[in-house]
């Protein structure tokens, strides 16, 4: 009898110790480190201040795109729009210090509610209209896209009478060594603390509660009495207002908006927060996990960049290390 206790109490420890989401997140920083242990043997040009810091400024909007998305995925739904979005943010803020004249703190706010508006539009559509997320944020997608390209006039919008624009990302408030020759640019701690505030908001409030809630169970948060379609609303709007904060980091650190860009950048995305240790069925996800996926994809696709892999077969690689992840979730679901 005393040594049944004692295997289901060890049992019981067990199990707790070895929490399949805590051994996804490991498994992600442990692959981090050895891709960093890779390229650096691989390049002695990898490791360099110069590449680091590049490494971590390349992750800023791919990974602001992700801490927006992973909110949506917890659903158990997908937003394909948030690339665009983040375009359409960007040439609106573009349109707004540029064409109109006002100040940059004005264009950054157009930009913000520009992305939580398309945000809006696509939870509306998938919450209260009941279209399939795949696609209600494809057509979303579309839109933003061509208003990208209406707006500019299919030509970039550059940023070149207000210098203080740019510094957004490239500038740096903290700055080391002998007469501040290193320097940590502002994207990176614009990454920084918009990691803090989805972390909170997923961890510390109802919304955060709620998005694991539906995603773990729709029908069941329904019966509960949890207004789930406003919810959900609300859930794809922090998403788009994300993706409305990557519009400005992406055009502050190109100093123009471009509208061609975007489409693609979800893929990235989408693959942090599945790398990180987010099930695409919904229901759990972190996000340090999600830190981490980014910091992956972007140290994956500049150690390839650096040792002279060509830009097709970094592609491949990438698309093969998202397959990867998958199946690991499904085992780990199994």
């Amino acid at each position: 009898m005393q040594n049944e206790v004692s295997k289901n109490q060890s049992g019981i420890s067990l199990k707790n110790f070895i929490n399949p989401a805590r051994a996804q997140k490991f498994l992600a920083f442990g692959a981090l480190i050895l891709l960093l242990i890779f390229f650096s043997f691989a390049s002695p040009y990898f490791m360099t201040f110069d590449n680091v810091v590049s490494i971590m400024l390349s992750t800023c909007v791919n990974g602001i795109l992700a801490l927006g998305i992973i909110f949506v995925i917890i659903t158990g739904g997908i937003d394909l729009s948030i690339g665009t979005v983040m375009t359409f943010s960007s040439v609106m803020a573009g349109v707004t210090i540029t064409t109109m004249g006002l100040p940059v703190w004005v264009g950054i706010i157009v930009a913000i509610i520009t992305g939580t508006f398309c945000g809006f539009i696509s939870g509306t559509l998938v919450s209260r209209l009941k279209l399939q997320p795949f696609i209600a944020t494809l057509g979303v997608m579309m839109v933003t896209k061509g208003l990208s390209l209406v707006l500019s006039g299919t030509k970039p919008i550059y940023f070149s009478d207000t210098p203080s624009f740019r510094k957004i990302t490239v500038g740096s408030f903290i700055k080391f060594g002998a007469e501040g020759k290193y320097s940590i640019p502002n994207g990176i701690l614009i990454f920084a603390v918009m990691a803090v505030i989805a972390a909170i908001i997923l961890n510390k409030t109802k919304l955060g509660r709620y998005n694991f809630a539906i995603g773990s169970n729709e029908e069941a948060t329904r019966l509960s009495g949890v207004n789930v379609e406003k919810w959900k609303t609300a859930i794809f709007a922090l998403c788009g207002a994300f993706a409305g904060v990557a519009g400005v980091v992406m055009a502050a650190r190109l100093d123009s908006a471009q509208p061609a860009l975007g489409q693609g950048y979800e893929l990235d995305a989408i693959a942090s927060v599945v790398i990180g240790g987010t099930s695409m069925s919904g229901g759990e996800g972190t996000i340090l996990g999600t830190v981490i996926g980014a910091f992956i994809i972007s140290t994956l696709t500049n150690g390839l960049k650096v040792m002279g892999v060509a830009q097709e077969w970094q592609i491949v690689i990438t698309g093969g290390v998202l397959v990867l992840a998958v199946l690991l979730d499904k085992m780990r679901k199994r």
